[in-house]
């Protein structure tokens, strides 16, 4: 199996499906069906075989490199270096050691993210698909927050534990799973990109580029997370015309969430076809 030497020095493991154009994929393309943790991630609304799922989805079509970026800076946190500039390194590096000079990327949430900063760093780009993350008027301020109190929350934890599990959907109370490194990272990254004008750095897009969310994609967090309301939808709905004048091709996914519309068989359909439509030669009719 083929690896990539990452800007820390880590290695992550790559996996190669399908032949066509290729398409970088940061998903664990293992699936993971089974357990007391995949069972836990479905009671939250979460797939614990989306990145398998997702890959299997595009690889009848194109060269689908998947490689867990999320999974693999949880095992090797980069706390003070998962900056814009180091993760756009580590794209190309993937890009790199999966002998793809040329190459699509799809990403979703913060991984949306860094693939905008990859697209502004590099002419490599084939096509770029940003999922549940507005181009323009992204909640950059806002999720510095969010990661902030998370890291405040695992560096001061509280003095006295929950009485009762979390239920289900009751994301206020539920426990912070990660260490001190694995959420400083994440407040390294939103750090960078405070000065970050998400609306200049278009002309330095030149590949094809989708956007789309669900429209009802709004998260508004309690006290622990000082109240901070992330609006992704709002963005993409209010400035669509501009986003569309930028050259984005825009998709909203009607009265689904965050998580719903992160699922394979909501993304598929959306993201198939529209690759196929940039990336494919067109049939003869």
């Amino acid at each position: 199996m083929p690896s990539a030497t990452l800007h820390d020095g880590s290695a992550i493991e790559i996996e190669i499906h399908g032949d066509g154009p290729t398409v970088l994929l940061p998903v664990n393309p293992t699936p993971a069906d089974e357990g007391p943790q995949a069972e836990e991630m479905r009671k939250w609304g979460a797939d614990p075989s989306l990145g398998h799922s997702l890959l299997t989805g595009l690889r009848d079509a194109f060269r689908v490199v998947a490689f867990d970026y999320e999974g693999h800076v949880r095992a090797h946190p980069k706390a003070e270096t998962l900056t814009p500039d180091n993760v756009a390194r580590d794209l190309l590096a993937v890009a790199d050691a999966a002998g793809a000079d040329r190459f699509a990327y799809y990403g979703y949430s913060w991984l949306a993210v860094i693939g905008m900063q990859l697209a502004i760093r590099t002419d490599r780009l084939t096509a770029l698909v940003m999922g549940g993350y507005p181009p323009v008027g992204g909640p950059y301020a806002e999720m510095l927050g969010v990661t902030t109190a998370t890291h405040r929350m695992v560096v001061e934890p509280q003095s006295s534990p929950p009485s009762q599990p979390a239920e289900v959907g009751d994301w206020e109370n539920a426990p912070v799973s990660m260490s001190q490194d694995q959420t400083r990272q994440y407040v390294t990254l939103y750090e960078a990109l405070q000065g970050f004008d998400d609306r200049a750095a278009q002309d330095r897009i030149g590949c094809p580029r989708l956007c789309f969310a669900g429209s009802a994609d709004k998260i508004q967090y309690g006290p622990k997370w000082d109240d901070i309301l992330v609006d992704i939808a709002g963005p993409i709905l209010a400035r669509r015309a501009e986003l569309e004048g930028l050259g984005w091709d825009v998709r909203v996914l009607d009265g689904l969430d965050h998580m719903q519309a992160m699922q394979a068989n909501q993304v598929i359909p959306v993201v198939h076809p529209w690759l196929a439509s940039k990336l494919l030669p067109a049939r003869a009719s």
